[in-house]
């Protein structure tokens, strides 16, 4: 049953609300407009901010119920909650029901995050939105949410295997983000709040 938890993380991760979005209201694959990332962003840049927070909203929430399965169907075993949170993290970003091109699993893993470690989620949480707010640069802030997590973890002293967590969380991340670190230092990056692009 602990076991299962994992194909259930991975499999719930697998479904994309962005491409779904895409496809019940424009008849679009999301990953083909905009920054052609299957995420929250994009849906907002391409389709509008209603859908764009639903989008966020059910990928925490996506995060969350991997957690609270992996909990369940083991007995409350901190492994496996947290192997549950990396399954449905992988399943976010390389989902099997959409030819494994999916987003970039920050809103996946703020939920994941929120659920094992929710101060330190918090602390991290309130900088990334701050500095987004004065840069309207959403990656810059995803990249410090995942940078700071494994710091105020260990500086609150949470088990190892959360800390290890937020450390592959972070590599994962700053992995699916290359290519707005490039454009972060060429000056060139999207900001919150560019025109939709369809």
């Amino acid at each position: 049953m602990s076991l299962l938890s994992l194909v259930i993380g991975y499999l719930l991760g697998s479904v994309s609300f962005s491409c779904l979005a895409g496809r019940l209201l424009k008849g679009i694959d999301i990953r083909q407009h905009g920054s052609g990332n299957a995420g929250a962003t994009n849906t907002m840049r391409v389709l509008g901010k209603g859908p764009g927070i639903t989008v966020l909203l059910l990928d925490v929430i996506k995060g969350m119920s991997a957690v609270w399965i992996g909990s369940y169907l083991s007995g409350g075993s901190s492994l496996f909650e947290v192997l549950a949170g990396i399954s449905v993290i992988v399943g976010h970003n390389w989902p099997i029901f959409f030819g494994f091109r999916g987003g970039k699993g920050i809103a996946t893993t703020i939920g994941v995050m929120a659920t094992l470690a929710f101060f330190p989620a918090l602390y991290a949480g309130i900088i990334a939105i701050l500095s987004i707010v004065l840069t309207r640069y959403v990656s810059l802030g995803s990249l410090l949410f995942t940078a700071l997590l494994p710091i105020f973890i260990w500086f609150m002293g949470l088990p190892n295997e959360i800390l290890v967590l937020s450390l592959l969380l972070f590599v994962f991340a700053w992995f699916k983000h290359r290519s707005n670190i490039v454009k972060l230092l060429k000056g060139n990056e999207n900001k919150l709040g560019a025109k939709k692009q369809l």
